[in-house]
């Protein structure tokens, strides 16, 4: 107990032991997990939240897909382990097959390569009972034996906070940078904070905030109804000095969309800057 005291705070802790202690952040390069041989991935964005149920899944698929369309080979390889929804956001199901070159990823309808527990799973309404060092290392056999092909861009959705799963990620994948999703409501302030702060701790560079649910628009009269209250968004963005790429309202026909499987289908013309910015690095 006493090492974990001393390992609590980063600028306190001096034991070189720690190792996944964040205070060790900015993983060396020996540390980095390598990538399937016969694979090629350009980009890797890692999509985050500080706290559960900000739609996280839909604004990776809604990147991931949106990007598929200009043309670029995409995939997303999803992180959330114990609480997948890519494979039916995109209409997937397993099982995933695979060669002595990997496992292979199963296309959505667009084309878009996708990664997930569920689809190795025989029953995938089973729930993922694991402790965190299995889910973490499943994380790492994501990148190193999947066939990915050739991609552009890999998306990898991330679980919720700042546990085993994040630090896996940014230590053992090269992440060139991260899209951290929000919520209106006033502690969107200090759990974006956490966010961000783990990532500069990992040196991971912050591309910027998305705000989802940020209204509702009425759909006789138009007019727009914050459900969940006036957003603090803008002063988190300008206090932690990042951008905001994109300002999402709830939209009950991307949900249907979704349920159906074809979240392919979907335009989100509220997330062309958060698009632009990632085509961009």
């Amino acid at each position: 107990m006493a090492e974990n005291r001393e390992c609590a705070g980063a600028s306190a802790c001096s034991r070189e032991s720690c190792e996944g202690c964040p205070s060790k952040a900015g993983a060396p390069q020996g540390m980095l997990e390598e990538l399937n041989p016969f694979s090629s991935v350009k980009r890797v964005i890692g999509v985050v939240s500080g706290k559960g149920g900000v739609g996280k899944s839909f604004v990776t698929a809604s990147m991931a897909a949106a990007m598929r369309r200009q043309g670029y080979e995409v995939g997303i390889l999803d992180a959330d382990i114990t609480g997948p929804s890519i494979p039916k956001m995109f209409g997937i199901h397993g099982p995933a097959e695979g060669t002595d070159m990997g496992l292979f990823p199963i296309p959505g309808k667009d084309g878009t390569k996708v990664m997930s527990l569920n689809l190795l799973m025989e029953d995938e309404e089973a729930p993922v009972v694991w402790r965190g060092p299995v889910i973490a290392s499943t994380v790492k056999q994501f990148w190193h034996d999947v066939y990915w092909g050739d991609l552009d861009y890999l998306f990898v959705d991330m679980p919720p906070g700042t546990g085993d799963v994040p630090l896996t990620v940014f230590q053992s994948i090269p992440v060139d940078g991260i899209v951290i999703v929000t919520s209106p409501q006033e502690l969107v302030q200090l759990i974006v904070k956490k966010a961000v702060h783990m990532a500069e701790m990992m040196d991971i560079p912050v591309l910027g905030l998305v705000e989802n649910y940020s209204y509702l628009k009425c759909p006789d009269c138009g007019k727009e109804i914050k459900l969940f209250g006036e957003s603090h968004v803008e002063e988190a963005a300008k206090g932690l000095g990042i951008p905001i790429l994109g300002k999402m309202p709830l939209d009950p026909a991307y949900a249907k969309l979704a349920d159906e499987g074809n979240f392919h289908k979907i335009e989100n013309p509220y997330l062309e800057n958060a698009v632009r910015t990632v085509a961009g690095i």
